[in-house]
């Protein structure tokens, strides 16, 4: 049996001892709740760690031809989500068997994966002449220019696309639209709303 004494300084410890719990799952649980702070070194930051002046990247196929090349006045890359910005950027995409297009605007961003290269500020896009009849038949297209202030390039798809107003213009006319999706391999322009312009036919060959 414990001794008197000894129960009477636990019956008036206990309400302490209570408090001190109640206090220690406070704080646990609003731990929880909270959000998590950034770390004081900075590392979790959006903070530039590399700025190159006169940026040029290039990417090879297989077989040691260019497919697509990058240039800008300057980039920065953040290791926070290995993205890379990019001033006054010129995107070249030049995939055998397709008309070669030439993107040129006020800023740019390279995603973490590479996959994605969004440009912005008087973005202007230029897609050179086939050389050749497509596929089902027809004449070849002439050359033809797109300019919006977004675009986001996909260069592995050969394909790129907005959903802000552009304005496409060729040798048949001019045509306009809120929302685009070019793709390079179908040689194809895909407007979404608002479409408006004037395009004359091809000329059908004799």
């Amino acid at each position: 049996m414990i001794p008197r004494v000894k129960t009477d300084k636990l019956v008036a410890w206990s309400p302490v001892m209570l408090l001190a719990g109640l206090a220690a799952l406070s704080y646990w649980l609003d731990a929880q709740i909270q959000p998590s702070t950034a770390r004081r070194d900075g590392a979790t930051r959006h903070d530039p760690d590399m700025y190159i002046e006169n940026f040029s990247a290039v990417t090879y196929g297989a077989d040691g031809a260019v497919l697509q090349s990058l240039a800008a006045k300057d980039a920065q890359h953040y290791p926070d989500d290995d993205s890379i910005d990019l001033t006054a950027p010129s995107l070249v995409l030049t995939d055998p068997g397709n008309p070669r297009i030439t993107i040129a605007a006020d800023l740019g961003t390279v995603s973490g994966n590479r996959e994605v290269v969004t440009l912005r500020g008087n973005v202007r896009a230029t897609r050179d002449a086939e050389t050749k009849a497509p596929a089902g038949g027809g004449t070849p297209l002439g050359p033809a220019t797109f300019t919006t202030d977004m675009l986001r390039v996909m260069p592995k798809e050969s394909r790129a696309e907005t959903d802000r107003p552009v304005t496409i213009e060729d040798p048949r006319g001019i045509i306009q639209g809120v929302g685009m999706v070019y793709d390079n391999g179908l040689h194809t322009f895909k407007l979404k709303s608002s479409v408006r312009g004037t395009l004359q036919p091809n000329t059908i060959p004799k």
